[in-house]
């Protein structure tokens, strides 16, 4: 054994998405005890990934032992110290996410959390990886993962290393036919970068992909590491950005699927899920929305490298495995990696000034159409992100906020606030804080004294009025000091009623009303099927909400006819003025001062 814990990883039956896990322990203890992960940090939700676990089984001497559940997610061997002990066991992977497992024919994709058991009282031993092919398979599959290979072949099976069962289950595994991988490599500031796509279809552009990634990628080591701030900043850096930052090699891998969306950091690699029309393709020029998210996206999970890797909640200093871990600062962790991921999208050059505004004005008219907003401060979303974000339902919108969105406005109102005051900037204060907590677990006080220090006053009132109250941000003031006017145009005609549906397959189904909008007032709920209205006498099939303006003309009262649990309703409804629900529009006024604050001048 290359080291004390062996981790025997087979793709063993394709159709029946089953892995196959073999454990050795070179020295057990007596009456080992072994758990498997309820959570995987970076997703704040037990999913509970030991009901995927099955035929487990034990063996030590040549002989089979007992093994005995004592929880959920927790077993104890009948087993004596010192001699090797061998588990084996198979794991269910059907879950097409980021977070948990996969295998089929095409694919086979794991996060150590849903595969490795975790052996008590040795998670800071060595722990090794052996990956090998599925049996039998009809053509060659290849690997890609970001643990220290040990010995691999020219495809990447073999053996990995992990310092521990930390970086065990932080180091996710890409694998699946040769042919239906794609591979491309580049350096940033030095280090070597790879990108791994699965399931890409013919027209993608791989190199356009190669070109912006790799712009990303330099201007984020550079902003944390290096002299420069913009464009190419990590270059005018050179290799010294390179050698500060915290891994030596990167992965991207992402997974290109008919619908899908998401990603997951991990300390040297990132996992990606993207819709396959949103990659760049063969022939065209321009960037379109779909293509800005998904860079967007990867701006985001390469951010999180030092902002959550690194830099953490100091909750997150050990992570428990066994259950929730909490903490008030995902609205800084999340909500400022937010604020900066499109940022450097025009930092790069993949967006202008006007397009930038656009996702801007996106992110605050999502906050500012949420009610919740006004009933739960961001930081009690971040400690109830356990129960909450990861659990939408019909009334989300009414009861809570995103610490994404909401902690990305926080951090924008920061930014421009200490640039008004002409002391300091947001991109100084959060290298002051990686320099302070040493690029490792910090607290809410540190991130208070670190804006003391740079800002030169206190800024408690506002942390306390933004981040603990639930008040309504200063964004309109701070953005128009900088150079942009705020436009105030109707809502669409869904927020102006106060309700959110799905309009697919020609009828209209209610997913959420909004507290105290029109359509909470008329008595529509959840669930309804809106099949139509009656207005002057006259009634009308409603296959769309906009449809609303073809069938009232200059009238202000209709009636809705609603079907819930089979029964016909005629709800009466007013539709209130225009003015009743606004969308934020943001357009350059003044392009010098805009282009002081995007370009990251400090």
């Amino acid at each position: 054994m290359i080291a004390p814990l062996h981790y025997q990883v087979v793709p063993a039956d394709l159709r029946a998405h089953l892995w196959r896990v073999t454990l050795t322990l070179a020295a057990p203890a007596e009456a080992q005890q072994l758990s498997l992960p309820v959570w995987i940090p970076g997703s704040y939700l037990v999913r509970e990934f030991s009901r995927h676990l099955q035929s487990l089984g034990a063996r030590q001497n040549g002989k089979a032992i007992a093994l005995h559940q004592v929880s959920k997610c927790q077993w104890q061997a009948d087993c004596a110290a010192g001699s090797p002990l061998t588990l084996s066991y198979e794991v269910y992977a059907f879950d097409n996410s980021v977070r948990a497992s996969w295998l089929d024919e095409g694919r086979g994709f794991f996060n150590g959390t849903s595969l490795c058991l975790r052996v008590h009282g040795q998670e800071q031993k060595a722990h090794a990886l052996e990956l090998l092919p599925p049996p039998g398979a009809a053509t060659p599959w290849e690997v890609a993962t970001g643990l220290t290979p040990h010995k691999v072949n020219k495809r990447g099976f073999g053996s990995y290393l992990a310092a521990d069962y930390d970086e065990l289950v932080d180091c996710p595994v890409e694998m699946g036919p040769t042919d239906r991988l794609w591979r491309g490599q580049f350096e940033a500031a030095g280090i070597p970068h790879r990108i791994v796509v699965a399931g890409a279809p013919p027209t993608f552009d791989g190199a356009r992909l190669v070109e912006h990634t790799r712009a990303i990628c330099e201007a984020e080591i550079g902003f944390w590491h290096g002299k420069g701030r913009g464009k190419g900043a990590a270059k005018s850096a050179g290799k010294s950005a390179g050698k500060a930052a915290p891994f030596k090699t990167y992965l991207f891998l992402l997974n290109a699927v008919d619908e899908g969306y998401g990603g997951l950091e991990h300390r040297n690699s990132t996992a990606l899920i993207a819709s396959r029309r949103d990659l760049p393709r063969q022939g065209e020029t321009r960037t379109p929305e779909g293509y800005t998210t998904l860079l967007g996206l990867i701006s985001h999970e390469y951010f999180h490298t030092w902002n959550v890797k690194q830099l953490r909640p100091a909750e997150f200093t050990r992570y428990d495995y066994t259950q929730e871990n909490y903490t008030r600062l995902l609205w800084f962790f999340e909500g400022f990696t937010s604020y900066y991921d499109d940022l450097f999208l025009r930092r790069t050059g993949v967006v202008d000034d006007t397009a930038y505004l656009r996702l801007l004005a996106k992110s605050i008219n999502q906050v500012l159409q949420a009610p919740g907003r006004m009933v739960q401060s961001v930081a009690q979303a971040s400690y109830d992100a356990w129960i909450k974000y990861y659990r939408p339902d019909e009334n989300t919108a009414n009861a809570t906020i995103s610490y994404y969105s909401k902690g990305s406005l926080v951090a924008l109102c920061l930014d421009l606030t200490l640039r008004a005051e002409g002391k300091t900037t947001l991109d100084a204060v959060m290298r002051a804080l990686w320099a302070r907590c040493k690029g490792g677990p910090m607290t809410e006080p540190d991130l208070t004294a670190t804006l003391r220090d740079l800002g030169g006053r206190s800024f408690a009132r506002e942390i306390a009025a933004w981040v603990h109250g639930t008040r309504e941000l200063p964004l309109q003031e701070l953005l128009q000091q900088h150079g942009v006017t705020v436009w105030r145009d109707p809502a669409p005609m869904q927020q102006r009623l106060g309700l959110r549906a799905d309009e697919s397959g020609g009828s209209v189904r209610i997913k959420t009303v909004l507290r105290g909008g029109p359509a909470e007032q008329a008595g529509l709920a959840a669930g309804d099927e809106w099949l139509g209205v009656e207005v002057g006498g006259q009634g009308w099939r409603l296959d769309r909400i906009d449809d609303l303006h073809l069938y009232l003309g200059t009238q202000r009262r209709f009636t809705a006819l609603v079907a819930r649990d089979r029964r016909l309703l005629r709800l009466a409804m007013a539709m209130p003025p225009a003015s009743a629900a606004q969308a934020w529009r943001l357009s350059v006024g003044d392009s010098a001062r805009v282009r002081a604050w995007l370009s990251g001048t400090d």
